[in-house]
C-alpha cells in the first residue's frame, strides 16, 4: 500500500508515520506538511519508506496533485478547518480518505464521493472514533439499549499535574480552546436537551465519575449524543451523553473565564494590533502547558451501555487508558488518535471496508478486527459486563 499522511509532522501525524512505517503492508508513505523538514527531528522513525513533500492545505490543486501520486489511501491529520478541503481534493483525485474530526461538515459530499468510487471516513480517532466502534459492538450485545454514555479526555498523569488547572497540551491547543465553545445535545428521559456553549461548564449535567485506577474525574457535556443514536437507529434509549473528562476544577476555571470574555472571537479594541481574547490565550498559555520529556499524558475513555438482553438487564462498560511512550516521546493522545485512522485506512485499502461515500465508524468499521488491530498496537479496550437489578 501507498499511504499519504496530510499534516504528517504534527503531534498526531508523526504518530501515524510511526505506525505506518512498521506496517509490512505499507510500502511507501508520503508525509505532506507545511514544514516537512521537521521530520528530521523524529529520530524514533524508520524513515526508509517515507518521502516528504511541502503542501499548502488551502491550495486545492496542490492537494489533488499529491493525492494522485499512486496513493491507496489518505490520512488527514490537518487541523479540523481543513477537513472539507481535504475531502473535496480526495474526491477529485479519486482516492479514499480518513480523518479524525467530526463529520458534520462532510455529510453533503456523500453522493459526490459515491460517484467517484471514494470512501470518506471521518470521526476515526480516539473520540470520536474508538468510542463509536464500541457503540457498533455494543449495539449487537443487547436487544434493547436504555443508556449510552461516552466519557473521554486527555489529562496529565498525577505527577505531571504541576500547574493550577492540572492540564497540559497533548494536541492542538487552539482546538482544545475551540472545543470549550461547542454546543451539546444530551438525551434525558428520552428527550433531546440542548446545552449552549455558554453553559457548557456550568449546567446540571456536569458531574464526576470514578475512573478505574485514577479516582474522581470531572465530566462535562461536549458532543451531540442524539446524532449518533440516529446513526445507530436505536429508539429505546432514554439517557445518553458525550462527555469530556478532566481533573476536577476544570469547569469552574473555564466557566469563570467565559463570563469574563476570555474565549471571545472579537478583537479587543484599543490594542496596537487586532487580537482576540481567544488568540491571546492560545499564545499566552501554550508555552506554560507543555509536558516535560519525562512526563506522561493519559488518554482515558469510558463507555457505558445499559439495556436488556434475553429479558434481563445488563451493563457493558468499555475502558481504555493510553499513556505516553517515553521511548519515542509520542503522546498517549496522539497514539489513541492516530492508530484508529491507520487501521481504518488499511481496512479501506484492503477491501475490509468496501462501501463508498461518507461513512461512519458507527456503522462501517467491523468492531472485532478493529479491536484486534488496536490490541496488536498495545491499546486494550477492557470490556466489563455485569447483570443489573
Amino acid at each position: 500500500m501507498n499511504i499519504l499522511v496530510l499534516g504528517g509532522c504534527g503531534i498526531q501525524g508523526r504518530a501515524a508515520l510511526f505506525d505506518l512505517s512498521r506496517n509490512l503492508l505499507v510500502k511507501r508513505i508520503v508525509c505532506a506538511d507545511v514544514q516537512p523538514d521537521l521530520i528530521q527531528n523524529f529520530d524514533f522513525l524508520d524513515a526508509t519508506k517515507i518521502e516528504t513533500v511541502r503542501i499548502d492545505a488551502t491550495n486545492h490543486d496542490s492537494l489533488v496533485a499529491v493525492m494522485r501520486q499512486n496513493m491507496d489511501g489518505v490520512i488527514d491529520m490537518l487541523p479540523a478547518q481543513f477537513a472539507r478541503d481535504a475531502a473535496l481534493a480526495a474526491i477529485d483525485a479519486g482516492v479514499s480518505i480518513v480523518n479524525t474530526n467530526y463529520g458534520y461538515p462532510l455529510i453533503d459530499l456523500h453522493e459526490r464521493a459515491v460517484d467517484r468510487n471514494v470512501a470518506i471516513l471521518p470521526e476515526c480517532g480516539l473520540d470520536p472514533g474508538i468510542d463509536l466502534v464500541f457503540y457498533h459492538y455494543g449495539a449487537d450485545q443487547f436487544d434493547e439499549i436504555h443508556t449510552l454514555n461516552s466519557y473521554c479526555g486527555g489529562i496529565p498523569e498525577k505527577t505531571a499535574c504541576t500547574n493550577p488547572i492540572n492540564y497540559k497540551i497533548s494536541w492542538n491547543w487552539d482546538m482544545v480552546l475551540k472545543t470549550q465553545k461547542r454546543d451539546s445535545v444530551i438525551v434525558e428521559n428520552g428527550q433531546d436537551i440542548r446545552i449552549s456553549a455558554a453553559d457548557q461548564h456550568e449546567n446540571a449535567f456536569v458531574h464526576e465519575i470514578d475512573f478505574p485506577g485514577l479516582g474522581k474525574l470531572e465530566a462535562f457535556p461536549n458532543g451531540d449524543a442524539a446524532h449518533f443514536l440516529s446513526l445507530l437507529g436505536i429508539k429505546t434509549v432514554r439517557q445518553s451523553g458525550r462527555y469530556t473528562l478532566r481533573w476536577p476544577g476544570w469547569c469552574g476555571f473555564w466557566a469563570t473565564l467565559k463570563k469574563l470574555g476570555f474565549l471571545d472571537e472579537t478583537p479587543v479594541p484599543g490594542l496596537p494590533c487586532p487580537v482576540t481574547p481567544h488568540e491571546f490565550l492560545v499564545q499566552l498559555m501554550a508555552p506554560r502547558l507543555q509536558y516535560q520529556p519525562e512526563e506522561k499524558d493519559l488518554a482515558v475513555m469510558l463507555n457505558v451501555l445499559i439495556g436488556k438482553k434475553n429479558g434481563k438487564m445488563k451493563k457493558l462498560t468499555g475502558i481504555v487508558r493510553i499513556e505516553r511512550d517515553l521511548s519515542t516521546g509520542l503522546m498517549g493522545m496522539a497514539l489513541g488518535v492516530s492508530y484508529p485512522a491507520c487501521i481504518a485506512v488499511e481496512m479501506i485499502a484492503t477491501g475490509q471496508i468496501p462501501d463508498k461515500g461518507v461513512l461512519s465508524p458507527v456503522t462501517h468499521i467491523p468492531p472485532g478486527p478493529f479491536f484486534d488491530q488496536l490490541r496488536l498496537r498495545g491499546i486494550q479496550m477492557d470490556m466489563v459486563s455485569a447483570d443489573q437489578s
